[in-house]
């Protein structure tokens, strides 16, 4: 099957899971906070997504629905040996919110995973990534995935990881 197929066959992908914490780099090195999944939430991913980097929305427990982009995969350039999927999400948190529940919608793909020789070229491909993202999320088709249900969480309901 054609790669395009079979990553869209998967979109939208819907997914929801406790903030843990990651290796520490997206704020501290990247200069770009990521929001990560546990292990479970990895592992329940479609056995044939391909690994890459998608666009979306995300919303951080019943807060509002922000774009987003998320890496899926093992991070080439930090030589990953599991799987993660690290969500950034376009908007300034005041603070940190481990524990909470990010909620997120996959509905496009950018790119393939891929390594690159510099910390620097790195973050501008991230940078680009996110430039890119912003302009595609504006699109009819995906700005109605903003208002879909599966955002409105109330805050009562317990979410085991699905």
């Amino acid at each position: 099957m054609p790669l395009a197929d079979c990553i869209m066959r998967h979109l939208p992908y819907f997914c929801r899971g406790q903030v843990v914490h990651g290796f520490g780099r997206g704020s501290k090195q990247l200069g770009i906070p990521t929001a990560n999944f546990p292990e479970q939430v990895v592992d329940n991913l479609p056995a044939d997504i391909s690994t890459g980097i998608y666009y979306g929305w995300a919303s951080v427990g019943s807060g509002d629905v922000h774009k987003m982009v998320v890496s899926i995969g093992w991070n080439p350039y930090y030589k990953n040996t599991k799987k993660s999927m690290e969500t950034h999400i376009m908007h300034t948190f005041k603070e940190d919110f481990y524990g909470e529940i990010l909620n997120v919608a996959i509905v496009g793909y950018l790119r393939p995973e891929k390594n690159f020789d510099s910390l620097e070229s790195l973050i501008s491909a991230i940078q680009g990534d996110i430039e890119e993202a912003k302009k595609r999320l504006d699109l009819p088709e995906h700005l109605k995935i903003k208002e879909d249900s599966f955002f409105q969480v109330s805050r009562s309901k317990t979410i085991n990881g699905h």
